[in-house]
C-alpha cells in the first residue's frame, strides 16, 4: 500500500529492498524469484546475487529452482 507521505513510502520500501539498490548501482547480477506464496496468494521473492559478469550461474539456478517448484502458471489473487 502506497503512503501518501513519500518519505514514509520510501522508507518501508528499503526496509523491504535492502540489497536491490547495491546490485542496481554496481551493474552486478542479480535475480528475484518467486519462491514462496502467501496465504492470500501474493508471490514473495527472493534475490539472488552473483560475481560480477556470472549472470550465466544465476540463469542455471533460476532454472533449476523453477524445475523443483514451478512458478511460471501462478498468478497472484488480487
Amino acid at each position: 500500500m502506497m503512503s501518501d507521505d513519500l518519505n514514509d513510502y520510501t522508507e518501508r520500501l528499503f526496509r523491504m529492498i535492502p540489497f536491490t539498490p547495491q546490485f542496481n548501482v554496481t551493474g552486478g547480477p542479480a535475480a528475484s524469484l518467486p519462491l514462496h506464496w502467501t496465504a492470500d496468494g501474493l508471490p514473495v521473492g527472493i534475490q539472488l546475487g552473483a560475481d560480477f559478469g556470472n549472470e550465466a550461474l544465476l540463469f542455471r539456478l533460476a532454472a533449476q529452482l523453477e524445475e523443483a517448484q514451478p512458478w511460471c502458471n501462478k498468478r497472484p489473487n488480487l
